[in-house]
């Protein structure tokens, strides 16, 4: 019988996801204890809101996120994030590089880059710049094996050590060829590697780029 594994993380009021960006606010738009001025004796609603950067929990980049003239959430095709076949890769050591994915028929499928860093969440190791990381040759090397989505379980599929000076070529590789980034993945251990599906599917919002997801998969 197939199981559903989720690989995604709770959001939380106030959790940081990634060091420097707001945490989420939650909070109540109509309370249960105000609704009852509107509804028959015993029937209460309550509606909350959230506020929030799209680069919370575990989230999906689209190319909007990276270029001006990008595509984003709302031009995302399904095919593009639901119903893929998955690739687990483990990789060992910082910097990702093609070594990693070479052999691997990658073609059209979420390829989940497993690091283990996801066992910092929540702490302040977790945005540490000695996260690992997919190398630019990396980034070119799954482009040019068709992976259709790359996933990764650290604080950001880039360098974001000063040593980098700011740049991030695998965004803008993998982003320039049309796929999509999941970043801040947990639990893939959990996954096989191979013979499953794999979903991360963001709401269809015009004019945003980056959005949490509900990952999971089908194994």
């Amino acid at each position: 019988m197939a199981r559903l594994i989720d690989v995604s993380h709770q959001i939380v009021a106030g959790m940081t996801t990634y060091p420097g960006l707001p945490g989420p606010v939650i909070e109540d738009h109509l309370s249960f204890d105000d609704s009852q001025q509107s509804y028959a004796l015993g029937t209460e609603f309550r509606i909350r809101r959230i506020s929030m950067v799209g680069n919370t929990g575990t989230y999906l980049d689209t190319p909007a996120h990276r270029y001006r003239d990008g595509s984003d959430l709302a031009d995302l095709p399904l095919e593009k994030v639901a119903a893929l076949p998955g690739r687990v890769v483990d990789a060992a050591g910082r910097g990702i590089g093609p070594e990693a994915f070479r052999g691997l028929d990658l073609a059209g499928r979420a390829v989940l880059i497993r690091t283990g860093w996801d066992r910092h969440w929540r702490t302040e190791a977790y945005g540490s710049p000695e996260h690992p990381f997919l190398t630019e040759e990396g980034a070119k090397a799954l482009v040019e094996a068709g992976a259709a989505l790359v996933g990764i379980d650290s604080v950001n599929i880039d360098d974001t050590s000063a040593g980098s000076g700011g740049a991030r070529p695998s965004h803008s590789i993998l982003l320039a060829a049309g796929v999509p980034v999941v970043e801040h993945l947990c639990l893939l251990d959990q996954l096989p590697e191979e013979g499953f599906q794999f979903f991360a599917v963001p709401v269809k919002i015009r004019g945003m780029g980056t959005m949490p997801v509900r990952a999971f998969a089908l194994v």
